[in-house]
């Protein structure tokens, strides 16, 4: 036992004298300390919309590629909305496209032609391609009351041909609730839109799907199938409220992925230079229960 102790102690004081050599005898060197590094923030490349606010909410525009939901009843600016997004995208000589599933083609282009921010030479000069899914079904043969897996494999094949044959950009789908009636399973509806999304991300174009609803309530769902809500990058929610005997249109973005983002109602002023967002002053409780949202 005693022989133990010994050698206990002798490593003990082997172990503090290596100790005391390194750091009191033979110490390191001091070093001045180095400043840290500043670390850049990574942010994702952004589509500009040339919407008068709506870049100011999502810090710079939407996140490039992405699939983002215009939810809303009619009435509120969304095809306005959507049609300014793909003429400021041709303004800046990109390639857009507009699919139609609400209204021929030409009625939406003789809507739009009252705006003075529209210019129909973006059309005749292949800047915006405008195109109606019923021509569309008749091209592909769909022309039935319902899709099943292999007509929705069809569509998509055919609409990522014309964006990547064109080289589209931007992208609208006005609307896909139309469009969606016809795909009669909510798992088909998901796997068309997550297909469709992943497939249009990959070739770089940032799309906007047009969805209608009648209300926005506690419980109801920003889309009319309650799974789109789901599957898009983003949400921008368009509707209107009553104040004083009138109705006032308003735009919130409840979601959008890669971005930080205001979640506050902006009201909307559907100007003839195009959509202008203003901030709105918060609301009562009973002048918010009375809000209803619009297209």
């Amino acid at each position: 036992m005693t022989r133990l102790r010994v050698s206990i102690r002798l490593r003990l004081d082997g172990l503090f004298a290596l100790i005391a050599y390194k750091h009191f005898i033979n110490p390191r060197p001091i070093l001045s300390p180095v400043p840290m590094q500043s670390t850049s923030i990574y942010t994702r490349d952004r589509c500009v919309t040339g919407i008068h606010g709506l870049d100011e909410i999502l810090r710079g525009g939407i996140p490039y590629g992405s699939t983002v939901l215009a939810a809303g009843t009619c009435g509120s600016g969304k095809t306005t909305l959507a049609m300014e997004f793909l003429v400021r995208g041709a303004l800046a000589g990109e390639a857009c496209a507009h699919f139609t599933a609400t209204e021929p083609s030409v009625k939406l282009l003789e809507n739009i032609r009252q705006y003075a921010f529209f210019d129909m030479n973006m059309v005749d000069s292949g800047l915006i391609n405008v195109f109606d899914m019923d021509v569309l079904y008749s091209w592909l043969g769909l022309e039935k009351a319902s899709f099943d897996l292999d007509d929705v494999h069809a569509l998509i094949k055919s609409i990522v041909d014309i964006v990547n044959t064109i080289g589209v950009t931007r992208l609208v789908i006005d609307s896909v609730t139309t469009l969606c009636y016809k795909i009669k399973s909510e798992q088909l509806i998901r796997d068309f839109l997550f297909t469709l999304g992943k497939k249009l991300a990959t070739l770089g174009c940032t799309t906007i799907l047009i969805s209608e609803i009648t209300s926005a309530t506690e419980n109801a769902h920003w889309s009319s199938f309650g799974v789109e809500e789901a599957i898009a990058d983003g949400i921008i929610v368009m509707g209107d409220a009553e104040r004083m005997g009138h109705l006032l249109r308003f735009l919130q973005v409840v979601k959008m992925r890669g971005t930080a983002h205001s979640r506050a109602k902006h009201a909307i002023e559907l100007t003839p230079l195009g959509v202008m967002l203003i901030p709105m002053l918060k609301w009562g409780a009973s002048t918010d229960k009375n809000s209803r949202w619009g297209q």
